[in-house]
C-alpha cells in the first residue's frame, strides 16, 4: 500500500502551495522561496506520511515562518485544464490529396497570441502561446505523412516555428536566417515538413533572444507515430539491436510496439491502415516547464504542463469522489493499463529536469525513436532542454491509493513540480 495518506498528501500540497503563493506575492527570488524549507520538504518529499502534516520546523509554527497556511486556492481561469491537457492530441486535419512523393497531407493551424496564464492559483503571467495555450497543443502524425501547418503570428513580438524533426529543407526550419525567417505581426506562412523519425519531438519558436520566446510559453510536443508497415519493412531501424540479431519474433514483437503507438480513433486511418483497438494503454502528454516570474533569470515556479502543483491532493473521500480541490486533484490510472507518458522538458534558465516515480520502476525510451527501452527498470530519468522520452509505467500489482512523482531536483518539486498518481 502507498505510504501517503490522502490527508497528509492533501496538507502536503496545500503547504507547500501556500508558502509559493505568500513568497510570489512578495516578489521574492526561488532561493527565499526555500528559505526556512529545512526538515519539510526532505522529510515530505521521501512520503514519510506524518513529515507533511505536522508543521514543526524547530520550534516556529507554519505562521512564524511561512505566512498563513489556511485552504490552498483554487485556479479560476478555465481556458486550460491541465488534467485535460494530459491527453488532447493535436490530429489535424487528414487531406485527400497527397503531394508529389505519394505521402498523405496532414494539415494543422497555428497561431501566436501574447496572452495571461494562471501559472498558481490566483498568479498571472503574461505568456507567448502557440493557440493561447502554455504548453502549445500536442502535434500528432504518422510516420512518412507530410505534415502543413499554418501560422498566423498575432502576437507583437516576431515568431517562427521550429520543428525538431529530420527536415530535409532548410527554408522550413523555422530560423531567422532562413526561409521566411521570423513573422512580423498578422503575417503567415505555411511551414512543410516530413514526419520523420517516429518519436516524441518537440517544436517551439526560434526567435531572438531565444531564451524569452521558449520561456514565455511557445512551445509544444510533436508526436510522429511509428508505421507498422515500415517496422515491417526494416525492424532493425527501430531498436538497438544489431541486423544479425533481428528474429522474427522479434520482428513481430516491434511491428506489435508499432501497432501500440497508433491506436487513436481520430487517426482516420480506416481504408488506410485500421490501428484503433486502444484496448489497454492509457496515454498522456507531460511538458515540464518553468516561470520566471520576476524577469530576474531564475525561474519561481515549476510544474509538469504549466500550473504548479496542478496534480497534487485536494479534500476527497479517497474512492474518486471529490469535495473540492476540482482543479488541483492526482492523475486517476487504471491499474491494469499500461501507462504511457510522453515527457518533454521545456525548462530555461537551468540545466536540467527530471522525472521521479516513487515506489515504482519504468522503461524508458530516450526520443522515443525505438521500439525497445533505452533504459530498463528505473524510478528517474534526467533531461536537458529540448530532450524527451517515452516512460511506460506498469502499476498492475500495486494497491491502490496514492503514489507521488517529482521532478527530484527537489528545490523544483517545493515550487510546483510535484504531483501524484491516484492508481485505482
Amino acid at each position: 500500500m502507498p505510504s501517503i495518506g490522502y490527508d497528509a498528501a492533501r496538507e502536503l500540497t496545500e503547504r507547500f502551495e501556500s508558502r509559493l503563493l505568500a513568497r510570489l506575492e512578495d516578489g521574492v527570488s526561488r532561493r527565499a522561496v526555500l528559505g526556512g524549507a529545512g526538515t519539510l520538504g526532505a522529510a515530505a518529499l521521501g512520503a514519510t506520511g506524518s513529515a507533511g502534516a505536522n508543521g514543526d520546523h524547530g520550534g516556529g509554527s507554519d505562521e512564524d515562518h511561512h505566512g498563513k497556511f489556511g485552504a490552498a486556492r483554487e485556479y479560476d481561469d478555465d481556458g486550460f485544464d491541465p488534467h485535460e491537457f494530459l491527453g488532447e492530441f493535436e490530429t489535424g486535419e487528414l487531406l485527400g490529396a497527397t503531394d508529389a512523393d505519394g505521402r498523405r497531407i496532414r494539415e494543422f493551424e497555428l497561431d501566436a497570441r501574447d496572452v495571461p496564464i494562471e501559472i498558481a492559483p490566483g498568479v498571472s503571467f503574461t505568456a507567448w502561446a502557440y493557440n493561447g495555450q502554455v504548453p502549445g497543443p500536442t502535434l500528432r502524425a504518422m510516420e512518412g505523412e507530410r505534415i502543413r501547418v499554418k501560422f498566423t503570428n498575432r502576437g507583437s513580438h516576431a515568431h517562427t516555428i521550429h520543428p525538431h524533426l529530420r527536415n530535409l529543407d532548410p527554408a522550413e526550419d523555422g530560423i531567422p536566417q532562413n526561409g521566411p525567417g521570423v513573422l512580423e505581426t498578422d503575417e503567415s506562412y505555411e511551414y512543410e515538413w516530413i514526419a520523420q523519425p517516429a518519436g516524441c519531438h518537440f517544436y517551439h519558436c526560434h526567435s531572438l533572444p531565444l531564451k524569452e520566446h521558449i520561456h514565455r510559453g511557445l512551445y509544444g510536443a510533436l508526436i510522429v507515430d511509428p508505421d507498422p508497415e515500415r517496422v515491417r519493412e526494416n525492424p532493425a531501424a527501430y531498436t538497438n539491436h544489431h541486423a544479425s540479431q533481428i528474429t522474427p519474433e522479434l520482428e513481430d514483437e516491434l511491428v506489435a510496439r508499432a501497432r501500440s503507438r497508433n491506436e487513436l480513433p481520430e487517426y482516420e486511418y480506416r481504408g488506410v491502415h485500421d490501428y484503433t483497438d486502444h484496448d489497454g494503454v492509457n496515454e498522456m502528454v507531460m511538458v515540464m516547464n518553468g516561470f520566471d516570474t520576476n524577469f530576474d533569470g531564475d525561474n519561481e515556479v515549476y510544474a509538469a504542463n504549466t500550473r504548479a502543483f496542478a496534480y497534487g491532493v485536494g479534500s476527497t473521500d479517497g474512492k474518486g469522489n471529490w469535495e473540492a480541490g476540482e482543479t488541483k486533484k492526482p492523475i486517476r490510472i487504471d491499474r491494469n493499463e499500461l501507462q504511457r507518458v510522453y515527457l518533454l522538458n521545456t525548462i530555461e534558465f537551468d540545466l536540467i529536469n527530471s522525472f521521479h516515480t516513487h515506489s515504482q520502476f519504468f522503461d524508458y525510451y530516450d526520443h522515443g525513436t525505438t521500439l525497445t527501452p533505452t533504459h530498463k527498470t528505473i524510478d528517474t530519468i534526467m533531461q536537458c532542454q529540448a530532450q524527451r522520452g517515452i516512460v511506460e509505467l506498469d502499476y498492475s500489482d500495486h494497491g491502490s491509493g496514492l503514489y507521488m512523482f517529482h521532478a527530484h531536483q527537489s528545490e523544483f518539486a517545493e515550487l510546483g513540480w510535484m504531483s501524484f498518481f491516484e492508481v485505482v
